[in-house]
């Protein structure tokens, strides 16, 4: 006889389509990476539970969420799928998001949702970001071979990722329509974390190979939607690939290093920002300015993105002070029979 899903299992599986599908890239606005990272967390839970406690379908229900089985679940992330603590914070991360939804929709789940806030997060080492001097980044511009087409795009790709200190998912985003250069005050917009935008203003050196680029790149005056720095395979607007600009900054390392030690071999697109932004606190900007132009919430978070001393955290403050003195479809519906518990969930692509 084919059992009955219970109605609890049914109300877990349309909240997680609902959040999915609609609260998180919706209400929340949150970027296609949160999106793809809370996807793999519910289906890495998921899997935990069918897998390691034998549930079903027929047997989901809210106890499955108790901070037994989420210390369990962490435990087995590291055991069998090897995930970092850094990995596992992330992924417990996402399901208390989940739970905390779960709740505000119905109240009988608020007790596993405590369960999950209560259950601690993995001790992580602090990750220093290895630092790069003005001269390893002026060695590393010096690598791309300009008079070739790829290497003039790696050269502009490269600058604008130092000049603008901007994250590689937000350059590599970065629409035609969002850069503005035949101005008094040049700039692009980059849509940041949380779907925000933020100006970032253009030195003439920037704008000087931005306006060759587009001549040469996207000299249709139609191409407004295009991406400024898109997939050679599949067109102008599917973005380069983040991995791919890490090969190229790897290749480009390689020859540098030869000529300059500083350049670490294994470099990557990170620490072109983390490098502009001690650049612009070596050369006296205003600490509120560098958080602005990094897309910091707070200035708490770029002093520790820059590892500040305490010496200089004074002085920043004491510069912020003076600056503030001038204000600045469900896919549980249509399945039948059996099901394993992802098909059920909706999280099996």
């Amino acid at each position: 006889m084919k059992k009955k899903i219970n109605p609890q299992a049914m109300q877990i599986a349309a909240c997680l389509h609902d959040w999915l599908e609609h609260h998180v890239p919706s209400i929340k606005a949150c970027s296609r990476h949160t999106l793809r990272n809370y996807h793999v967390s519910m289906t890495l839970y998921a899997e935990f539970l069918r897998t390691v406690k034998g549930i079903t379908p027929e047997t989901l229900n809210a106890d499955c969420f108790c901070k037994k089985n989420i210390e369990e679940w962490i435990v087995w992330m590291k055991k069998v799928r090897n995930c970092s603590p850094a990995t596992c914070n992330v992924r417990l991360s996402a399901l208390r998001a989940f739970l905390k939804y779960l709740s505000d929709n119905d109240i009988s789940f608020v007790s596993v949702f405590l369960q999950a806030e209560n259950v601690p997060n993995e001790k992580t080492p602090k990750r220093k970001v290895i630092g790069l001097s003005k001269l390893a980044v002026d060695t590393l511009l010096s690598m791309p071979n300009q008079r070739t087409a790829i290497g003039f795009r790696d050269y502009t790709l490269l600058l604008l990722l130092y000049s603008t200190a901007v994250r590689i998912n937000e350059l590599l985003t970065l629409k035609i329509c969002n850069i503005t250069i035949d101005c008094a005050k040049p700039h692009i917009i980059v849509i940041g974390k949380g779907r925000k935008r933020r100006p970032i203003p253009l030195l003439a050196k920037p704008v000087q190979y931005l306006k060759k680029y587009l001549t040469e790149y996207h000299p249709n005056p139609g191409d407004a939607e295009a991406l400024l720095f898109s997939s050679k395979s599949r067109g102008i607007y599917t973005p380069m690939s983040a991995e791919n600009v890490n090969k190229m900054l790897k290749r480009y390392a390689k020859m540098a290093h030869g000529k300059c030690s500083d350049v670490p071999l294994d470099i990557h697109a990170h620490q072109f920002r983390h490098a502009k932004a001690s650049h612009w606190l070596e050369n006296g900007m205003n600490i509120a300015q560098i958080s602005y132009l990094l897309g910091h919430e707070n200035i708490q978070t770029t002093m520790v993105y820059l590892d500040i001393t305490t010496e200089q955290e004074e002085k920043a403050l004491e510069t912020l002070e003076d600056e503030n003195q001038r204000c600045v479809g469900k896919k549980w519906k249509s399945a039948k029979g059996k099901m394993e518990l992802e098909v059920f969930l909706g999280l099996h692509k």
